[in-house]
């Protein structure tokens, strides 16, 4: 049995949005920490924007859903947590290109 990779994870996550924001949920900085268990049960911590997100219910099911399309995944547990609270430093290079945001827009 090959084990699922971190890799094939955010590919996974890059495939996931806020209906409110034109950048996947890996580059906009939502994604705290992936951990895989016994190859096959994946855990992810994540944030929201903020607490009263209308997506709040919606995109960590949406990430459950994704992940578990990668083949040979057994499962997959999101926690959605509020701290340290999301910021926009946490957007990556990519996502500040997507938005068009220079390095000074913190």
């Amino acid at each position: 049995m090959t084990s699922i990779t971190e890799a094939q994870v955010i590919e996974a996550l890059e495939n996931v949005f806020d209906p409110e924001i034109p950048v996947d949920i890996w580059n906009f900085g939502l994604i705290y920490r992936i951990a895989i268990e016994n190859g096959t049960a994946i855990r992810i911590t994540m944030t929201l924007t903020s607490e009263s997100c209308p997506s709040a219910k919606q995109i960590p099911d949406d990430v459950k859903k994704r992940v578990m399309r990668i083949p040979g995944a057994a499962s997959c547990d999101v926690e959605v947590v509020w701290e340290p609270r999301w910021s926009v430093q946490k957007i990556s290079p990519k996502g500040r290109e997507i938005l068009n945001l220079d390095e000074d827009s913190d």
